[in-house]
């Protein structure tokens, strides 16, 4: 059971079963850190000038951190609490420019306990059948804009995310279909 804590939106989307199943798929989740990712997630710091970027995969009750810069030492939180969980609700990107201004992240420990959570973005990693695994975020503890540019340039971020997942996934499944010599 998730502990929502999310005022008024519910976390668990019409095609939860099959987007589980696809992310496991994938075979991506606690799997070792890996360059592309990471540089990824670091490009993304630089490029909006914000003190955290994550690559997050959303799983039954935890969104588990495939990268993480900004909040090292953190693999994962709970599905409730993170604001990726929210992301993945829809295939538009999810902005909060001032997360203390939003009601339905009243609540949320990330916004009012100490960690002081303001700005969000995320945008959804999506699977070629249209399934929102997880995203690439930034987030800031002071709001700020976040305008169409910056939207495109996040965008193109998760795109580049997904690619790589499901040319890491192809490349497993070759190695496994290769016959032994």
């Amino acid at each position: 059971m998730i502990n929502n804590t999310f005022i008024g939106v519910d976390l668990i989307p019409d095609n939860e079963a099959e987007r589980l199943q696809s992310l496991r798929e994938y075979e991506v989740l606690e799997t070792p850190p890996q360059g592309a990712f990471n540089h990824i997630a670091a490009m993304a710091t630089h490029m909006f000038q914000v003190p955290i970027a994550l690559i997050s995969l959303v799983d039954t009750d935890r969104v588990w951190f495939k990268a993480n810069i900004g909040m090292e030492g953190i693999e994962s939180v709970p599905r409730g609490e993170s604001l990726c969980s929210l992301a993945i609700l829809s295939s538009d990107m999810t902005i909060f420019e001032d997360a203390e201004n939003e009601p339905c992240l009243l609540a949320n420990p990330l916004v009012s306990g100490n960690f002081g959570l303001r700005f969000y973005a995320g945008a959804p990693l999506t699977t070629s059948d249209g399934l929102n695994i997880g995203t690439i975020c930034i987030v800031d503890k002071m709001p700020r804009e976040f305008i169409e540019s910056d939207q495109k340039m996040l965008a193109n971020l998760a795109s580049i995310v997904m690619d790589e997942i499901e040319l890491n996934y192809l490349k497993r499944k070759a190695n496994r279909e290769e016959p032994a010599a």
